[in-house]
């Protein structure tokens, strides 16, 4: 399964009116989702007015649509409380800078607005090679060569070990669609969780432990997972 398919799936199951979508470049995926609400943030948009007029024409659910050209720190700082208003998000891409830090903010930024029964998608959250879980800066010495799946994993590996109020898991899909969905009200991040250490470790640290630490599923486990 790809992102695409399980966004839409959840959308249209659930019912869901709110997308926000963090990483969305050239608009692949978001040009696509079909939802009430959609709601775009990314630094670079690779698209100008001329491509949003003809996505709106191939789906009317971009003629509502909002676009936020700044970085997800920026955005969350100063535009989301208004971009949101008094609604929640129901359903959340994170598929952004591909770095644990980044993306881990990206994700407990996205938690402050999520729907009780709402859903955060990450993507390439199970790489395969040691130059697919490379750091930008190592991606960008290869010019930007093959496919980059950063450390994003490490978010799996923390908030499974530091958020027990969430479900956290990594369908073996699509470059890895992590899963993160509330189990219960909002708690602490628990402070006997090492950051500094998930942060210094490796590729084979994960080749070692990759099912254990990503709470690993078969594609097969999202329709079970979701019940829809």
């Amino acid at each position: 399964m790809q992102r695409l398919e399980l966004i839409q799936q959840l959308i249209d199951a659930r019912g869901y009116s709110t997308y926000l979508e963090i990483g969305v470049l050239g608009g692949g995926v978001f040009f696509k989702v079909k939802c009430k609400r959609k709601i775009a943030v990314d630094p670079d948009f690779r698209f100008n007015w001329k491509g949003k007029l003809g996505e709106m024409w191939s789906n009317p659910s971009n003629i509502a649509a909002s676009y936020f050209e700044m970085t997800s720190d920026r955005f969350f700082e100063i535009e989301s409380d208004n971009a949101f208003g008094r609604t929640k998000v129901d359903l959340v891409l994170v598929d952004g800078m591909h770095e644990f830090d980044f993306a881990l903010r990206d994700v407990e930024n996205s938690l402050r607005y999520l729907s009780e029964d709402g859903v955060i998608v990450m993507h390439d959250c199970n790489p395969l090679t040691a130059e697919a879980s490379c750091t930008y800066d190592e991606w960008k010495q290869r010019n930007f060569t093959g496919h980059w799946n950063g450390d994003v994993w490490k978010v799996i590996l923390y908030l499974r070990q530091a958020r027990t109020d969430l479900d956290v898991f990594v369908a073996d899909c699509d470059h890895g669609l992590g899963v993160i969905a509330k189990l219960g009200p909002t708690k602490l991040e628990s402070p006997a969780v090492n950051k500094a250490a998930i942060r210094a470790l490796g590729f084979k640290d994960l080749d070692d432990n990759r099912t254990e630490w990503l709470n690993l599923k078969p594609p097969s486990y999202l329709t079970r997972f979701f019940g829809d």
